[in-house]
């Protein structure tokens, strides 16, 4: 397994002024994203762990959505969850995003500090109630509108974006052509059953990506792809 420097060198964000949109997923050979129990946290084991802890601590800001931050119990993200010696010169940590439409956020999850992203069709009162503790972003009228999201997060020096999901989230991200790169861990097993893919919900694209590498550790696969818009 690299060391830390290394990993960070593997998935190091490009230099840019303009926001960068990485997502992070593991998978099943099979493709599954959630396990037989429905999560996906033990999926890759130590060396996506590893991974995870690493690509957080180069983010700027961590995106989710609401139903995955509720399934797999996030909490604020916390200085032992990141390597602060990758964090030179910025806050100790990232800031965390959620997005929802209904704005059912996670009681666990309201600190200063939380961006909620959420449309102008979202209830007024539960905006109104959420401001007092989180930064709440409006975008879009009935549903997210996600340039003006990444207009938002650039105006806020948050370049460096980090998407851990889920599958409906990434499925329009995907959709809308904005993804930029996307880290995939393949687990060493099979899970069939009814187990959700990556993506959920999007229309059929085809989108070309490069592979950036592959690290092998124990079976799993740490893989990186990036967009390839040399064609776009």
């Amino acid at each position: 397994m690299p060391d830390l420097d290394e990993l960070a060198d593997l998935y190091a964000y490009p230099e840019s002024h303009k926001p960068w949109l990485r997502t992070n997923f593991v998978a099943s050979v099979d493709g599954a994203v959630q396990d037989p129990e429905g999560l996906s946290g033990h999926l890759g084991g130590e060396p996506d762990a590893a991974v995870f802890k690493v690509l957080r601590s180069l983010s700027d800001v961590v995106l989710v959505g609401a139903g995955t931050a509720r399934a797999e119990g996030y909490r604020p993200i916390s200085a032992d969850s990141i390597h602060e010696s990758l964090r030179e010169g910025r806050p100790r940590v990232p800031r965390l995003a959620v997005v929802s439409r209904n704005l059912d956020i996670p009681e666990s999850l309201l600190t200063p500090g939380l961006i909620i992203l959420t449309p102008a069709s979202s209830p007024a009162e539960a905006r109104q109630r959420l401001s007092e503790t989180a930064e709440v972003v409006v975008a879009g009228e009935n549903a997210v509108d996600w340039p003006a999201v990444l207009d938002a997060f650039a105006a806020r020096g948050l370049n460096r974006i980090l998407c851990e999901g889920g599958p409906a989230l990434h499925g329009t991200l995907v959709d809308l052509d904005l993804v930029d790169e996307a880290c995939v861990t393949v687990s060493p097993h099979l899970v069939g059953g009814p187990a959700k893919r990556i993506t959920e919900g999007a229309k059929a694209v085809e989108l070309p990506m490069r592979l950036g590498h592959v690290v092998e550790e124990d079976g799993v696969l740490l893989t990186r792809w990036v967009r390839d818009r040399r064609a776009a």
